[in-house]
């Protein structure tokens, strides 16, 4: 064998060694160290922030959730349960059909101006169905009531939290829909209200998945 050919076996064996190496660090042992000390320092986060419920996981408090009935012979929307708290609207991007009703293909806000008339009927809708929907016996919501986070999506459509204004004008249909006093239901929205993040970060929120098991073990109780 000449020295040519001995050369290039050694250059060979020389790359596929580090090949293996740097396989077995960055493919191997990297992923292996991040995933301990994620496991071990940031748990819950490592896990997708689920939520438990009855001991099982219900979801995620990063990704909203929708509260509808079933649907009806005929129908292609679904209608809202009006026992539960009610999240943002739902538009995700649009009408393409691929990312509405918190499905997860992706993510995405509609990407209208605000003087787009497809935007601006959404609003409409969404704001006229709030008022119907959350004014009972005893109780009107007027639209001045009525917060932006109860009328348009948000930028990824997944959003988890209401304002407290949103969960607020809930309240008195939730009391009635569930038997439950308004001080109690009033508590609830209470208790699940977050401050902004270290005090200046962000708007006050209430996580409506949180909310809602609060909500159906209350509601169990009484």
């Amino acid at each position: 064998m000449n020295n040519s050919v001995m050369n290039t076996a050694r250059l060979l064996w020389a790359g596929l060694r580090a090949l293996l190496v740097l396989t077995l660090v960055t493919g191997v042992i990297y992923p292996l160290v991040v995933t301990g000390i994620a496991q071990g320092l940031f748990h819950d986060k490592a896990n997708g922030s689920e939520i438990k419920s009855d001991g099982k996981v219900v979801g995620s408090s990063l990704i909203g959730q929708s509260y509808n009935l079933p649907l009806k012979k005929g129908q292609e929307t679904p209608e809202p349960d009006l026992k539960w708290f009610q999240g943002r609207p739902q538009n995700g991007l649009g009408s393409n059909s691929v990312n509405t009703q918190y499905k997860l293909i992706l993510s995405g806000a509609t990407n209208r101006s605000a003087d787009n008339k497809d935007l601006i009927d959404w609003v409409t809708a969404a704001k006229k169905a709030v008022i119907e929907d959350n004014s009972v016996n005893g109780y009107t919501v007027k639209p001045a009531d009525v917060p932006a986070d109860a009328v348009t999506s948000s930028g990824s459509g997944l959003d988890p939290d209401i304002s407290p204004q949103y969960a607020d004008i809930q309240v008195h249909r939730i009391a009635e829909k569930n038997g439950l006093s308004l001080a109690q239901v009033q508590k609830l929205v209470d208790d699940h209200t977050d401050s902004r993040t270290l005090g200046f970060i962000g708007e006050p929120r209430v996580n409506v998945l949180e909310l809602n098991i609060a909500l159906k073990e209350l509601a169990a109780k009484s």
